[in-house]
């Protein structure tokens, strides 16, 4: 019981500040028509959290960012993504003619976008190193499986709560303009995150 619930509180620690992967997952709710249609953004972030998790349970991750040229391109990559990223949200509008449901990404696109806020963003994997990956030397067997798993599923059911939270707020938002407001603010939030890969790229030069 203790590794479960060690995993529940360091996976929430983790995953509750507002993020960019956080914002995109509830934005998407926000925007599709219905809570299915935002599934392609659920899916690919949780996804993308397990392989995170087991990475740095099992050390691989800790082992990729060891070598100084692959963490540089990790960066590079990040950083022109979330740029790209930053100006589709802030150039997104809606008025108050146009129907709030239906205008989020197509499926496609939501998978690029999810995949890209969770596997390119070096802070976040560092931060699952940092704790999930060294919490996990405690334990052994058994114990760290049951550790890992509640880390995952912990993960799924915050980007579950996350999109039905979304689907909620824009099926009363039938003016748009909160979503507008949200838009910009995921627009901010996305560029510090490029800001913030750009400044570890110069100072790893």
């Amino acid at each position: 019981m203790e590794p479960f619930i060690h995993g529940i509180i360091l996976a929430f620690g983790l995953i509750l500040p507002l993020g960019v992967q956080n914002l995109f997952v509830f934005t998407q709710g926000a925007l599709q028509s219905s809570l299915w249609q935002v599934m392609p953004a659920v899916v690919t972030a949780g996804l993308c959290d397990t392989l995170l998790i087991m990475a740095a349970v099992l050390g691989v991750s800790l082992v990729i960012l060891s070598f100084a040229w692959m963490k540089m391109t990790l960066l590079g990559v990040g950083f022109v993504f979330l740029a790209y990223m930053g100006w589709v949200s802030w150039q997104s509008k809606l008025d108050s003619t146009q129907a709030v449901g239906g205008s989020g990404m197509p499926p496609a696109k939501q998978i690029m976008f999810a995949a890209s806020v969770s596997l390119l963003n070096p802070h976040a994997i560092l931060d699952t190193i940092g704790v999930i990956g060294t919490s996990s030397l405690n334990y052994t067997g058994s114990s760290k499986v049951v550790f890992t798993t509640a880390c995952i599923v912990v993960s799924w059911l915050w980007f579950f709560a996350l999109a039905f939270a979304g689907r909620t707020i824009g099926s009363l938002d039938a003016s748009g303009r909160v979503l507008g407001l949200m838009g910009k603010i995921s627009a901010v939030f996305i560029w510090g995150a490029a800001v913030y890969l750009g400044y570890g790229m110069v100072g790893g030069l």
